[in-house]
């Protein structure tokens, strides 16, 4: 018989935030594969979990996944955590899963904490309809592209943010909407946990004093009142609509399937449109 795969959830900061399950399934299992072995190490030390740890991560992932897979194929447990939180979720894993799917390879989730769901629960902000989106494009114009697309949905979203570039996420936010309500939270479940919830121009000006900006951030945005909603693309044709995202960086294939989504219009017709006045 095959092996079985586990995706097993782990703390994202307060190591008592595990379950009995998870830390079972991780002393049973014959193998765990983590991103990085020194961050994993520190959990499986505290609970006393022998298991050996192996590295699975987004430069290795290619080339580990067919061991990965042999191994359950000859029977073996395999545990697969992230370094905090919910395996898959903005982080490696999708293919595996996939793969073991495709082969019949049983695959069992180990449920445990979220970085986004915590802070959306602690934000104050909607809850009853919300999209995750994870880590935003890097660069500048994709950038502002998909929160202007994001800001216009009738949704609260909840995205990932570094250290290193949250307050250029939050300035390109107000660039958008000065008045959004905005959460940023860090340092979930740990002792200096912070969830500030405010128009994110107050948000702005918070992270403009702060010299200290440590660990991954939770940025939660407010969904868009719809009494009051109007589109950053309604003085625009749709071929101008079309090249706005061109000119933003996108291929001229996603420019048209984007315009298309936010005028709510067919691809197709976008398509003929663009190409007629081109």
């Amino acid at each position: 018989m095959t092996g079985t795969l586990y995706l097993v959830g782990t703390p994202i900061g307060n190591l008592e935030d595990i379950t009995f399950r998870a830390i079972r399934t991780l002393k049973e299992a014959d193998f765990i594969y983590c991103e990085d072995t020194r961050v994993t190490k520190k959990l499986t030390m505290h609970y006393e979990i022998a298991t050996p740890l192996k590295s699975y991560h987004e430069h290795n992932k290619d080339k580990v996944t067919a061991q990965l897979i042999n191994d359950l194929e000859g029977g073996h447990t395999i545990a697969l955590v992230s370094d905090a939180g919910l395996p898959l979720i903005s982080d490696p894993g999708f293919e595996l899963v996939v793969e073991c799917r495709n082969k019949g390879i049983k695959v069992e989730t180990i449920p445990g904490p979220n970085a986004a769901l915590s802070a959306l629960m602690t934000s104050g902000i909607a809850s009853y309809s919300f999209l995750f989106d994870g880590f935003l494009p890097r660069k500048d114009k994709e950038k502002k592209a998909r929160l202007e697309s994001l800001m216009t949905l009738p949704h609260t979203v909840i995205i990932y943010e570094s250290p290193f570039r949250v307050k250029h996420t939050i300035e390109t936010i107000m660039e958008i909407d000065r008045n959004r309500k905005v959460a940023i939270a860090r340092e979930l479940t740990k002792k200096f946990e912070q969830v500030v919830t405010a128009s994110v121009t107050e948000i702005y000006e918070r992270l403009e004093d702060d010299i200290n900006l440590k660990g991954e951030f939770v940025i939660v945005i407010d969904a868009m009142d719809e009494a009051d909603k109007v589109h950053w693309w309604a003085s625009l044709t749709v071929y101008d609509h079309v090249v706005h995202y061109i000119d933003e960086g996108m291929r001229s294939k996603d420019a048209i399937k984007q315009t298309a989504i936010d005028r709510d219009m067919k691809k197709n017709e976008v398509y003929e449109i663009y190409h007629i006045e081109n």
